[in-house]
C-alpha cells in the first residue's frame, strides 16, 4: 500500500471492506460516478441546477391542463383497447334496456327467462352487426357503393387524422389544443379563397389551396402559442374563444363577401375543378385523395416527435418544462411553433373537408371534427400512428352509425354515447386500472 493510501480516513460501511477502488465503497456527494478509493479526491461536478435530481428544487407549478394531459399520457395501449371495450359493453347496455323487443319479453322474465336473454343479444347483436357491416362491408347491399363501406369510414376518417394530429402534437408539449374547430374553419376559409375566387392550372391550384388552408390554420392557432408564450394566457380558454370567434367571423364572410351571388344561403361559391382533390375510386365513392395528404402527415409527425431535435425538444418541455428551460431550450419558442404547425395540421383538415368531401364553404364546414379530434388524440395517446387507428376507429363509427340506425332501427345518438364514454374511460385511466385490476406502470416523461 502506498503511502497516500495509509492517509486516507478508512470511512468504509460495513459489508465494503475493502480495497481501494472498490466498486461496493459508497461514493462522495460530490464526486462524479468513476469508482474509485473511498475518501480519494474524485472530480467534482457542478453545482445541481435548480429542476435537477441533484439537488432538490421549487418545483414549478404546473397548469392543471398539463397535469390532465400527462397522467392521461401515461396510460398504455392497453388502457385505451379496454376503454372502447367497456364502452361498446355499456353501449350495448343501452342498446338492449331501449329495445321493445328486450322490455317486452322482460315482463314475464320469470316464466321464461331465456326468452329475455335471447331478445337481449338479438338486440345488441343486430345493432352493433349493422355498425360493422356499414363501416366495413355489407354484402347484402343492393349496389357495390353501399357494399364497401370501408371507403366510406376512410373519408371520414381523413380530416380526423389531420386534426387529431393537431391535437396530439399539443399535447407532447404540455399543451390542450382545444381550438382545432376554429384551426379548421381558418384554414377552410383560406383555402376557399383560394380555391372559388382564383384560377390557376391544375396542380398549381390545388397546392396553393392547401399551401393556403395551412397558413390559415397556422395563424389562428399561433395566436394560442404567442399569448402562451409572452404573456402566460391559459391555451384552453384562449383556444376556445377563438373558436367562437372563428364561427362568427366566417359567417359574417358568407353573408357578405364570399357569398355564393346565385343563393339565398349563407354559403360560398362552388370550389373550381382544379382546386378539388381528385377521387381515388371513381365518382361512386367520396374517397379523396386528402387520405394520402393525411398519411404523409402522420409520417412526418412521427419523424418530427422521434427522429428529430425540434421534436425531442418538444417532449423535454412536455415532460418538464422548467428543466428544459434549464437545459437551455427556449420553452416559449416551442409553445409558439407548436402551435403554428398545430394549426397547419387541423387547417390541412380544413381542406380536405373542403377540397375533398363538401366543395362548398359553409359555417358548419367543421362539424363536430375539431372537438372529435380530441377524443382521437386521446384514444391514440398522444402517438401519431395512434391517433392514425383511432381517427379510423372513429370513421367507422360515423359511416356505420348510419348502418345501424337504418337496418336496426336504433338510434345513431348510441353511436355519440360510446364515442362520450370512450372519452370519459380514456381520462380517467385509474377506472380502468381497478375495473380489470391492471398495475400502473411507469413511463418515461420524454419517451417518444
Amino acid at each position: 500500500m502506498s503511502g497516500t493510501d495509509k492517509n486516507v480516513p478508512a470511512e468504509q460501511t460495513p459489508g465494503t471492506p475493502g480495497a481501494p477502488g472498490n466498486p461496493g465503497a459508497p461514493s462522495i456527494p460530490g464526486a462524479t460516478g468513476t469508482p474509485g478509493a473511498t475518501g480519494a479526491v474524485g472530480t467534482p461536478t457542478a453545482p445541481s441546477a435548480p429542476g435537477n435530481a441533484g439537488k432538490p428544487g421549487k418545483p414549478e407549478k404546473e397548469s392543471s391542463a398539463s397535469q390532465v394531459v400527462r397522467e392521461i399520457m401515461s396510460g398504455s395501449a392497453m388502457i385505451s383497447v379496454l376503454a372502447v371495450v367497456v364502452a361498446l359493453v355499456i353501449g350495448g347496455i343501452l342498446i338492449a334496456i331501449t329495445d321493445t323487443r328486450v322490455t317486452t319479453a322482460f315482463g314475464y322474465f320469470f316464466g321464461d327467462p331465456m326468452a329475455t336473454l335471447k331478445a337481449i343479444w338479438a338486440s345488441i347483436s343486430e345493432a352493433y352487426g349493422a355498425l360493422w357491416r356499414g363501416a366495413t362491408y355489407d354484402p347484402g347491399a343492393r349496389t357495390w357503393q353501399g357494399r364497401l363501406g370501408i371507403f366510406e369510414t376512410l373519408t371520414f376518417a381523413t380530416p380526423l387524422i389531420l386534426s387529431g394530429l393537431s391535437v396530439t402534437l399539443a399535447f407532447r408539449v404540455g399543451l390542450f389544443n382545444i381550438g382545432a374547430k376554429g384551426q379548421i374553419i381558418l384554414g377552410a376559409t383560406f383555402a376557399g379563397v383560394v380555391g372559388f375566387m382564383i384560377e390557376l392550372p391544375p396542380g398549381i391550384h390545388l397546392l396553393a389551396v392547401m399551401v393556403a388552408g395551412a397558413i390559415g390554420g397556422a395563424l389562428w392557432g399561433g395566436i394560442a402559442g404567442f399569448l402562451k408564450a409572452k404573456t402566460g394566457a391559459h391555451e384552453v380558454i384562449v383556444t376556445i374563444m377563438l373558436n367562437y370567434i372563428a364561427v362568427s367571423l366566417v359567417l359574417y364572410l358568407l353573408k357578405n363577401q364570399l357569398r355564393d351571388p346565385s343563393s339565398s344561403n349563407p354559403i360560398s361559391p362552388r370550389m373550381h375543378e382544379t382546386a378539388m382533390f381528385p377521387l381515388l375510386l371513381g365518382p361512386n365513392y367520396r374517397l379523396h385523395a386528402g387520405l394520402i395528404v393525411a398519411i404523409l402527415a402522420v409520417i412526418v409527425v412521427s419523424w418530427l416527435l422521434n427522429r428529430s431535435t425540434l421534436g425531442f425538444e418538444y417532449r423535454a418541455i412536455g415532460a418538464n418544462p422548467r428543466a428544459a428551460r434549464t437545459a437551455g431550450m427556449l420553452v416559449s419558442r416551442g409553445y409558439i411553433t407548436v402551435m403554428l404547425i398545430s394549426g397547419a395540421l387541423a387547417g390541412l383538415a380544413g381542406v380536405t373537408q373542403l377540397a375533398g368531401t363538401e366543395k362548398i364553404l359553409d359555417a358548419d364546414i367543421a362539424g363536430s371534427i375539431g372537438f372529435d379530434a380530441i377524443t382521437v388524440a386521446l384514444l391514440g395517446r398522444s402517438k401519431p400512428w395512434g391517433t392514425f387507428f383511432a381517427a379510423i376507429l372513429f370513421g367507422a363509427f360515423k359511416a356505420g352509425g348510419t348502418s345501424m340506425a337504418i337496418n336496426a332501427n336504433v338510434s345513431i345518438d348510441i353511436v355519440a354515447v360510446v364515442q362520450s364514454l370512450i372519452v370519459l374511460f380514456i381520462a380517467a385511466p385509474p377506472l380502468i386500472r381497478s375495473i380489470f385490476r391492471i398495475k400502473e406502470a411507469r413511463s418515461e416523461g420524454v419517451s417518444a
